[in-house]
């Protein structure tokens, strides 16, 4: 079989050195940042930069590039000065790091400088580098690891938005948040981006209201704008949230999986008489989630609940490739849904 040259990352290996979050990370002598996530990444490589010029503001800060690397300079970066400032030393590039660069950085494991901090950045997307990351992850060095994994699923982004203001101290209403994670579903940066600007320009608690105003544009053309609109029975609404979702791009099977998704939380949460925390515990939700649930289902009754649910799972089929038409079967079902009725009736 040919191949194309390319190797995968290897599986990671068992740490023995302590995994640090990359929200809160303790300097060591030698830090390892590895995964996928740039924008956590270099969340965690400032916040250590900030927490080590605090402790003293004459930190000497040093960056090398591990695939263009000079000989002698990690060690030359690393060594003492004249009047013994600190030193932080930020490498870039480690999964395509040069064999030079290998070899100094293996052999400064075994005697890390007193007062000098190595920050060593890798993304994982290759193999290159593993000797020195499993030397790393066995303690030589007296190192830390602070993983970066992708944000890929919904849930994640969520989780990340949250951390945003819980890290601030920052109230955001639950719906709030929901739409502002819609809005930037496909750009970690402009979500952490976006989450940063409401924290430095809104005083007090964040609402949905201002982050419609904020970001209106973007939240008007999100998938669950489409969902909830529909689900309200406001047709027209719907229809042009519809719309305009589509005309900037919007993808029809996960706008359609959005719908369905909402629909199955209604099912899911119809008749029961628990408290919110004890149903969002029993079904894996969060509060919040119960509680719009619950709001939403007003005006709805088990038959039309039965047939929006029906009519989302053929829509889901359709925009899949059992219809030319996706657009079409998309209207359809929020025709259906806002209308509580069959289509054409």
């Amino acid at each position: 079989m040919a191949t194309t040259g390319r190797r995968a990352a290897p599986a990671k290996t068992r740490s023995a050195i302590p995994q640090l979050p990359w929200r809160n990370p303790q300097p060591a002598p030698v830090v390892l940042v590895s995964g996928p996530e740039e924008v956590c990444a270099e969340r965690a490589i400032a916040t250590l930069r900030d927490y080590l010029r605090a402790e003293d503001p004459s930190l000497e800060v040093s960056d090398i590039r591990a695939d263009d690397y000079a000989q002698g300079t990690l060690l030359s970066v690393t060594s003492p000065s004249l009047f013994g400032e600190p030193r932080l030393v930020r490498v870039s590039g480690v999964e395509k790091c040069s064999d030079a660069f290998l070899t100094e950085a293996v052999s400064y494991l075994s005697a890390p400088q007193d007062g000098a901090t190595v920050i060593l950045r890798h993304t994982g997307a290759t193999v290159r580098g593993k000797k020195l990351l499993d030397a790393i992850r066995a303690g030589t060095g007296g190192g830390v690891e602070i993983p970066c994994p992708a944000i890929k699923r919904d849930s994640d982004r969520f989780d990340f938005a949250a951390g945003e203001f819980q890290a601030a101290k920052k109230r955001i209403a639950p719906i709030a948040l929901r739409s502002l994670v819609s809005a930037f579903a496909d750009d970690l940066t402009e979500l952490a981006g976006a989450c940063q600007q409401l924290i430095a320009d809104v005083p007090g608690d964040i609402t949905e209201q201002i982050v419609e105003r904020y970001y209106g544009g973007r939240v008007e053309t999100s998938a669950f704008t489409v969902a909830d609109t529909a689900i309200a029975g406001r047709y027209g609404d719907a229809l042009i949230a519809l719309r305009h979702a589509l005309a900037s791009g919007a993808d029809p099977v996960p706008l359609v999986a959005a719908i369905a998704m909402k629909l199955r939380t209604m099912a899911r949460v119809a008749g029961s008489r628990e408290s919110s925390v004890a149903v969002a515990s029993r079904l894996g939700l969060k509060d919040w989630q119960v509680d719009r649930a619950r709001r939403d289902l007003v005006g709805w009754s088990e038959s039309t609940l039965g047939m929006a649910i029906q009519a989302a799972a053929r829509a889901d089929a359709e925009v899949k490739g059992a219809s030319r038409d996706p657009v079409f079967s998309l209207e359809r079902l929020v025709t259906v849904i806002a209308t509580r009725a069959p289509y054409g009736s």
